[in-house]
């Protein structure tokens, strides 16, 4: 019996580990499947992406410590509209507005009340996008678009004076998203807005934290054209100086281009500085005057450079100045352009300055107004570029189409100001104002009626120049914190300035500490179009029951219906035989 026993037990234990094996087979093809079933579940919500679009975050700044701007910029909400039932629960929906429907007041209240949003998504123009070159005469005169500008830097201005505890983007209107938006608003008006439970459109914006810029710099580029000095003169030749500030500030970093603020004064002052080249360069016609141009950056947090700027000259050369002349927005104007001062019109400097603006701008057709603004000292805000001039006691206007000096980060080149909003012929007429009026008073033929820079001469205006670096400019966003000193941006305005004018320099600042930005600035939206959470469970059901009937099917008909039972059934347990 004890042989037999021997013989029997390998051939039942080896019978009962192959039933075993196959059983793991089984079981492992089972779990397989199940897998398959979840990934086909997911795949319904996650791979339906209805369309994927570029987004500009608002921006994230502290003042002082004191927050203001978009403080997140992940997004995973589902979509919903202004058309949404009243007392519905908005904390996990992002809402699509185009700004065409905006209504304000509304807007205001939910964000003063600080009320629960997923986020906000606001639909723009294609008019203000600086990639859309269609129709831009027209839009310049159409009254809808102004009515929209309106609108847009009322938001604006809402936008960043608040403290918003959600992500806000912008992006451009377009047939996909337009598509998106009728759907949702289609299902926000019978009163199934999207939810986890019904399902609809989810926005989802793959974004990290946004960090701290540490020490953003801000750079400033300064050229000269040399006066003549003749020979034993050891006297140091008085200086003027012609000075704008390049960088943007703006609701979306990304999309602040500037192009009438301050581009269309970048561009006056490049073609300033191309004319008075070619004058300065031959010796009988150059004057006895030195010409400093200054390309400045921080204009919008108080004319942080040009504080900068101006503190690095030595008192020497700060006393050789004559006078500034600033250049800020005056690429949309008509009939007038205002003179800003902090010295009273008395004042024989000012009186001066503004009496050879006055007689070119007759000659050319328009008018030149005065506007006298006291500056305090103790007061750290600057309305206008001059005055940080005035601060160090030197004589300095600002040339403006705006007749009240802007608030703080107001009027800095926002969603608004666009290219199709700038006239080229204000430019123009801009550069010839401040060309002549300068080389009247530098060639002393004040009073007198003549045109230095003709338009049928040689020192003609050059059109082509302006409309280039105009169309140049209205395509970078040069917010100062986001650009590096090596930016691209940068060196083209230094490799400019180093055709035209002789030690070009550029300076590198940190802007003031009172002011603080964080990163990310774009983002890439992917709007999915997602099923109910009954449609999955009942897709689950319905692939589970199919999956089932398939695998019992295969193994009955390949194992046998036992081998199906004893994949179900629980094996026997085993009991030790003790001795």
């Amino acid at each position: 019996m004890e042989s037999i026993s021997e013989f029997r037990n390998p051939r039942s234990s080896s019978s009962m580990g192959s039933r075993k094996a196959r059983e793991r087979e089984m079981l492992d093809s089972v779990c397989s499947m199940i897998a398959l079933v979840f990934f086909l579940v997911t795949c319904v919500e996650l791979c339906d992406a209805a369309t994927v679009v570029d987004v500009y975050r608002l921006i994230q700044y502290d003042i002082s410590g004191a927050p203001f701007g978009s403080r997140l910029a992940k997004l995973n909400h589902h979509a919903g509209s202004l058309h949404f039932p009243p007392g519905a629960d908005l904390s996990r929906t992002v809402l699509i507005i185009p700004v065409r429907d905006l209504n304000i007041t509304f807007l205001q209240e939910y964000i003063a009340q600080r009320q629960p949003l997923g986020g906000l998504l606001f639909l723009l123009p294609r008019v203000f996008s600086f990639e859309n070159k269609d129709d831009m005469r027209s839009n310049h005169q159409n009254q809808g678009n102004d009515l929209l500008k309106n609108v847009i830097a009322e938001l604006e201005q809402l936008l960043i004076h608040a403290n918003v505890p959600y992500p806000v983007y912008f992006a451009f209107e377009d047939d996909d998203i337009d598509a998106v938006l009728a759907d949702v608003k289609r299902t926000d008006a019978i009163g199934q807005p999207a939810t986890a439970t019904t399902g609809g459109f989810k926005l989802v914006v793959s974004a990290p934290e946004p960090k701290k810029l540490i020490s953003p710099t801000i750079t400033n580029i300064q050229g000269w054209l040399p006066g003549l000095k003749t020979d034993g003169d050891a006297s140091q030749l008085p200086t003027i100086a012609i000075v704008a500030s390049y960088d943007t500030f703006g609701a979306a970093p990304a999309l602040s281009v500037g192009s009438d603020s301050n581009g269309s004064g970048i561009v006056a002052l490049l073609e300033i500085a191309r004319l008075f080249s070619l004058l300065y360069s031959n010796p009988k016609t150059r004057g006895r005057y030195n010409l400093l141009f200054g390309l400045t950056s921080g204009g919008p947090y108080n004319y942080n450079g040009t504080q900068k700027w101006l503190r690095s000259f030595d008192q020497r050369l700060r006393e050789s100045i004559d006078y500034a002349i600033c250049l800020n927005s005056i690429g949309s104007w008509d009939n007038e352009l205002w003179i800003h001062v902090s010295k009273p019109a008395e004042n024989v400097y000012i009186k001066q300055i503004f009496e050879d603006f006055s007689n070119v701008a007759e000659g050319l057709g328009f008018k030149v107004g005065l506007k006298h603004k006291k500056i305090n000292i103790s007061n750290p805000r600057v309305a206008w570029e001059h005055e940080q001039f005035s601060r160090l006691r030197v004589t300095a206007a600002t040339l403006s189409e705006l007749f009240t000096a802007p608030e703080l980060l107001e009027s800095t080149g926002g969603l608004v100001d666009s290219r199709h909003f700038v006239n080229e012929t204000a430019i123009i007429r801009s550069v010839k104002l401040v060309a002549e009026s300068l080389a009247r008073h530098i060639y002393g033929y004040q009073g007198n009626n003549i045109q230095i820079f003709a338009d049928d001469s040689s020192l003609a205006v050059n059109p082509c120049y302006i409309q280039s670096w105009l169309d140049f400019l209205s395509r970078t966003p040069r917010v100062a914190p986001f650009l590096s000193k090596n930016d691209p941006f940068v060196m083209a305005l230094k490799k400019e300035l180093e055709d035209h004018t002789h030690e070009v320099n550029v300076q590198h600042e940190v802007l003031d500490g009172m002011f603080t930005f964080y990163d990310l600035t774009k983002a890439r939206l992917a709007i999915y179009q997602v099923a109910s959470v009954t449609f999955d469970l009942l897709l689950l059901l319905v692939l589970g029951s199919y999956l089932i009937v398939l695998f019992s099917f295969l193994v009955i008909t390949t194992r046998g219906l036992d081998d199906l039972i004893s994949i179900f059934r629980r094996p026997p347990s085993r009991k030790v035989k003790t001795a």
